[in-house]
């Protein structure tokens, strides 16, 4: 029996064995399981800035060890002048939160970003839901627009950044534009894809039961294509942030985009990687927000076969 086996199959219980019994176990199972992939995650965390931080400093520490060599200082395995440093970032960092940063308040640039990023998200987010929605409804629609849409998603969506800075100027609407198609054909594919994939059984027995088309859509359709719409929203928020930033790197007065920019043009690295970081930490604040959002709406979804 292999390791795989062993740890799929539930354990056995002796006999006499009350529920109550069972469900503490199963639930202390699940807790020790979740600390096992915390500490492995916080490991791997630091393994990876330590020898980040370590090959960075390798050239003094050796020459600190063993003295330099007549031709010069030893370089770092990981130059730091390109590369930059765990503790030179977490140094920017706390200087852009204790004394702000080129462009002002860091809290006013991450505002910004955010802003753009949502108010993109959701116009995206919406008119992809609508428009699946509508044309995996409608099969005839689908087949005169389906061309005309593969099209469209075969434009690179970051190459029209330019031209929405020129229609739009160097404001929030720029941004909003450049978000909104990164977010669009995301979402639209999987819900037209999710409606396509409803249960004909149902929609059969709801029509049966005199159902009508909206009635039809509404209770069968839009449910059974959830799963489909939830799982594009936590992908197309990082769209929607990508889009914002390329939008403040090719031209705008304030955000992280543009102060990743500004960092560019006076080789600073530390300052580049800083905001890589708190862009990071954005998209991980709103996905977990998200999650929440999708747990409470789609209660009726089963646990993933991990967590049963």
């Amino acid at each position: 029996m292999t390791l795989a086996t062993q740890t799929s199959m539930p354990p056995a219980y002796r006999a006499g064995t009350s529920d109550a019994e069972i469900e503490a176990a199963a639930a202390l199972a699940i807790q020790r399981r979740k600390t096992q992939v915390l500490v492995w995650r916080i490991a791997i965390l630091v393994v990876i800035l330590g020898c980040w931080e370590l090959f960075s400093r390798s050239g003094p520490l050796l020459d600190g060890l063993l003295g330099a060599p007549a031709s010069g200082p030893r370089k770092s395995l990981i130059d730091p002048f390109f590369f930059s440093s765990p503790s030179l970032i977490v140094a920017r960092i706390y200087e852009w939160i204790t004394e702000g940063t080129e462009l002002g308040s860091l809290w006013y640039q991450i505002w910004i970003t955010f802003e753009e990023a949502v108010l993109g998200f959701l116009a995206g987010s919406i008119a992809g839901i609508l428009a699946g929605i509508a044309l995996g409804r409608n099969k005839f629609a689908a087949d005169v627009f389906s061309i005309y849409i593969k099209i469209a998603n075969a434009i690179p969506r970051v190459v029209l950044a330019p031209i929405f800075i020129i229609a739009f100027g160097f404001g929030i609407m720029s941004k909003i534009a450049v978000a909104f198609v990164m977010v669009f054909f995301v979402v639209f594919a999987n819900a037209f894809q999710g409606v396509r994939e409803a249960d004909r059984a149902m929609i059969a027995n709801a029509q049966i039961l005199g159902a009508s088309p909206w009635a039809v859509t509404r209770s069968v359709i839009i449910p059974s294509a959830m799963s489909w719409i939830f799982a594009s929203l936590h992908v197309s928020f990082g769209f929607a942030i990508v889009g914002a930033v390329v939008g403040e790197l090719l031209g705008s007065r304030a955000g992280i985009g543009q102060l990743i920019a500004v960092a560019q043009g006076s080789f600073d690295p530390a300052g580049v990687f800083a905001g890589m970081i708190v862009l990071l930490i954005v998209a991980i604040a709103a996905d977990y927000g998200m999650t929440a959002i999708e747990n409470k709406l789609v209660k009726w979804r089963p646990a993933p076969f991990s967590e049963s």
